[in-house]
């Protein structure tokens, strides 16, 4: 029986997990779950799943969810009772589905702590990559990916030579807006950007697939998963989101992963692996689908893959400053305070006034992280 903890339960990906066990309630055990300031989905999820430990955002809220848990059943707060929930509990895989850069320091704790990791967070390895990645090898824990593309990827290269591997490509439907130009998203509103043609996610991943940052945070983030360098990782538009990447070997031959897209399957595989099981999930008729469509990525028309590529290439800082950046930027269009193009503007000149630097520990990160948030927030 697989023993989870999940930091981020009542998230998009948080609550898939939770469908996932549900499913199949005889392969998991839950151990934590932690969530926000969603405090009623998080007493269901409770009192269905009965864990050892729940943890909320701020002290003040435990008195709204106590009365309401299950009895043995802690409650923890805040930074450090999600460090302590991530780390401390008899579970031996944390899905770490929280948004944003949050998740880092409780992900680097449950690596210290021996715990095998379901990735669904990609700002911790783009903030952080170096760190997280020696961390568990120094460990000999698991990094599974739960992102479509990255888990893709990862299957695609089961059993084979990753010398032999002549590049990858992670596939992007193109998000709410593909089929506009740039000057038809003058004045986009929140709810147009939040409508994704393909696949059911939280609004911050949304607006990020719309812009093309959130391909450009999961390019960063294959960097280090399979030990690629950039010119290695390719980005096209596949409005279908039926083939969710692929790998080139150096034969020219293509190995592909396809599937509907339903986020249960690749959460489930990072949960089995190298088992497989049944998912509550509809099959893939290609013959029903009839074709499957292609474009070339343009860097034009999405400058913020660029500026991630950028980043990513720049090393060091850079991409804990893209990252900062673009989590302020979609923080404030969300809130109304910025339109749509001005996240990719916001992003552009922090980065123009950003100088590179080192990031030798999580306090260097966390300094680059908040200097970034404070320039994103004022222009």
């Amino acid at each position: 029986m697989k023993k989870l903890t999940i930091l981020g339960s009542t998230g998009s990906i948080g609550t898939q997990t939770l469908d996932v066990v549900a499913n199949d309630p005889q392969a998991y055990e839950i151990h934590g779950l932690a969530a926000g300031s969603n405090i009623k989905l998080l007493i269901e999820q409770a009192k269905q799943f009965r864990p050892k430990a729940v943890c909320v955002a701020e002290k003040s809220l435990i008195d709204d969810i106590k009365p309401h848990l299950p009895i043995g059943t802690r409650v923890l707060y805040g930074e450090q009772g999600l460090i302590e929930i991530a780390a401390a509990t008899d579970a031996d895989t944390v899905v770490t589905a929280i948004v944003g850069s949050r998740g880092l320091s409780a992900t680097l704790a449950a690596i210290e702590a021996g715990k095998n990791i379901g990735l669904a967070n990609k700002e911790t390895l783009v903030t952080a990559g170096h760190l997280v990645m020696k961390s568990a090898a120094d460990k000999g824990v698991s990094i599974l990916p739960i992102d479509s593309e990255h888990s893709a990827i990862f299957q695609c290269l089961n059993g084979e030579n990753r010398a032999q591997v002549k590049r990858i490509t992670l596939t992007a439907s193109g998000g709410s807006f593909r089929d506009r130009t740039r000057e038809e998203l003058e004045g986009v509103t929140v709810a147009e950007a939040l409508n994704h043609p393909n696949w059911s996610m939280g609004a911050k991943i949304t607006i990020d697939s719309a812009t093309m940052a959130n391909k450009g945070l999961e390019v960063i983030e294959a960097r280090w998963l399979f030990g690629l360098q950039y010119d290695e990782i390719d980005v096209l538009i596949h409005p279908e989101s039926i083939i969710h990447s692929y790998v080139e070997f150096v034969d020219n031959s293509i190995v592909a992963q396809l599937g509907l897209p339903d986020m249960r399957v690749p959460i489930q595989y990072a949960l089995t692996y190298p088992d497989r099981r049944p998912t509550p999930t509809e099959s893939l008729d290609l013959a029903k689908l009839g074709s499957l469509r292609f474009r070339e990525m343009d860097f034009d028309r999405y400058p913020c893959l660029r500026f991630a590529y950028e980043s990513g290439r720049a090393g060091r800082s850079a991409p804990t400053v893209f990252n900062a950046a673009n989590e302020t930027a979609v923080a404030r269009f969300l809130d109304g305070a910025i339109t749509f193009l001005d996240i990719e503007r916001v992003i552009e000149q922090v980065l123009s006034r950003h100088v590179i630097v080192d990031l030798p520990d999580v306090a260097a990160i966390a300094e680059v992280d908040a200097w970034a948030r404070k320039e994103a927030a004022t222009i």
